[in-house]
């Protein structure tokens, strides 16, 4: 049977497909440009010169000290405040270690970097900084890399030796050697808290940061109140 000849399209519906295709293509395009901006919109992960990535490599090394000396004092204390504080002050920052080494893995980046507190803008922190050391027979300055030594120093971080101290330490020789290493400790931890907060701008981070410098300022006023009923001040 004839199918005869194709039907024609009506002339006076030509305009109506061609409105048609040509808002079936606008919305596409809509579509993808709604996309691309959602896609745009999604905060970038921290690189490893971000102050997230720096906060996280440095005050994991920061709480590791603090939950060494945590555990020295809470083996040999006698006093149950200071057992009870040193123990949460192992546990909390033992866990916040742990989150803080999941960020990196979860960004990709390693667990070390660049130099100590340069994330903070410090210039003596920057690895090609120079700081002035006298030089042999007193005639000009030398300079010289700050060391990390130097740097934990100014992190509020105890030295080698003062650790030692502790360690050796016994009674409330202990528990005031402890109380007064820790608590410049926790300045340093709060100036380091202060610098992201200031700095960052991923959500976890300032979450996680925000609490725990509520944290540290409070245990700052609980260890100073331990050191007046000690009678620390007065040694």
């Amino acid at each position: 049977m004839d199918a005869g000849p194709p039907r024609r399209v009506p002339r006076w519906l030509l305009p109506a497909l061609a409105v048609l295709a040509a808002a079936v293509l606008a919305f596409a395009l809509g579509r993808f440009s709604a996309f691309g901006a959602v896609a745009s919109a999604t905060p970038p992960t921290p690189d490893t010169h971000s102050a997230e990535a720096g906060f996280a490599r440095d005050m994991q090394l920061h709480h590791a000290q603090a939950v060494d000396m945590a555990m020295e004092l809470h083996r040999k204390t006698e006093d149950a405040e200071l057992r009870m504080m040193s123990y949460d002050m192992a546990t909390a920052q033992s866990a916040q270690i742990g989150e803080m080494y999941a960020w990196l893995v979860g960004w990709g980046l390693p667990q070390r970097g660049e130099a100590l507190m340069s994330w903070m803008g410090h210039d003596d922190a920057a690895a090609d900084h120079d700081s002035v050391a006298p030089a042999p027979g007193g005639a000009h300055p030398a300079t010289h890399p700050a060391s990390d030594a130097e740097l934990e120093a100014a992190m509020g971080m105890a030295s080698a030796e003062q650790l030692a101290r502790l360690a050796a330490a016994t009674g409330v020789e202990a528990d005031c050697l402890f109380l007064e290493l820790m608590t410049r400790h926790h300045v340093g931890g709060v100036e380091m808290v202060d610098a992201i907060l200031e700095l960052g701008t991923e959500p976890r981070v300032i979450a996680v940061a925000t609490a725990m410098g509520e944290v540290q300022r409070f245990e700052i006023d609980a260890m100073a109140a331990s050191l007046l009923r000690l009678g620390c001040t007065a040694r």
